[in-house]
């Protein structure tokens, strides 16, 4: 059984939620003298910038906020401090009760489209620069597990040339092994097995 707290600064909003969480078999309401597993609260941004008061009332309980305010800026610092779901104020009854059976478990809860705006931005590959004709020849003998030796010996060529060009591809690539190297020739269609 998730022990929940609700402490919403509406009393409209307090019935709505209550009448929820006590449709759920699994969530038994508190009150403020109990010890809950998740705190579930509104908040407005207007007065000030986290809730504070509702991450230190009970430091052991998940913290899940319903808010209209979707900001980057005070999403991430909201999940720093601790809160772990933050859902828009008009969320469907069943998308609360998973976000506080989520939250109870150790989850962080958060509508699919904040979630871009949360994270920082991916990294934009490396663009890769080409492999000459040799290097990608090469680089088929790696797939192949041959050794430095004996690419050497396939392409006429000295063992120290095999290692430059080992040593070029591995650059070219960003790779920090042979092995690497040719995982990421395959992802990238340089080698086909």
């Amino acid at each position: 059984m998730i022990r929940v707290l609700i402490t919403a600064s509406s009393p409209l909003l307090r019935a709505g939620l209550e009448s929820i969480l006590r449709a759920s078999p699994n969530i038994s309401l508190i009150d403020s003298s109990g010890d809950p597993d998740v705190i579930i609260g509104d908040w407005d941004r207007s007065g000030e910038d986290l809730p504070h008061e509702l991450l230190e009332l009970v430091p052991t309980a998940a913290v899940v906020l319903l808010t209209d305010d979707t900001e980057r800026a005070w999403m991430v610092e909201a999940l720093r401090s601790g809160v772990r779901g933050v859902l828009p104020r008009d969320a469907a009854a069943s998308q609360i009760i998973s976000a506080i059976q989520a939250a109870s478990s150790g989850l962080v809860v958060m509508q699919a489209e904040d979630v871009e705006g949360v994270l920082a931005s991916p990294r934009q590959p490396r663009s890769v620069e080409s492999l000459s004709p040799r290097e990608a020849e090469v680089l088929g003998m790696l797939a192949e597990g041959a050794s430095n030796k004996a690419i050497a010996y396939r392409l006429g060529i000295s063992e120290h040339t095999v290692k430059f060009h080992v040593t070029s591809i591995m650059t070219k690539l960003n790779a920090g092994s042979r092995t690497e190297a040719v995982t990421l020739g395959i992802r990238q269609g340089l080698i086909m097995l």
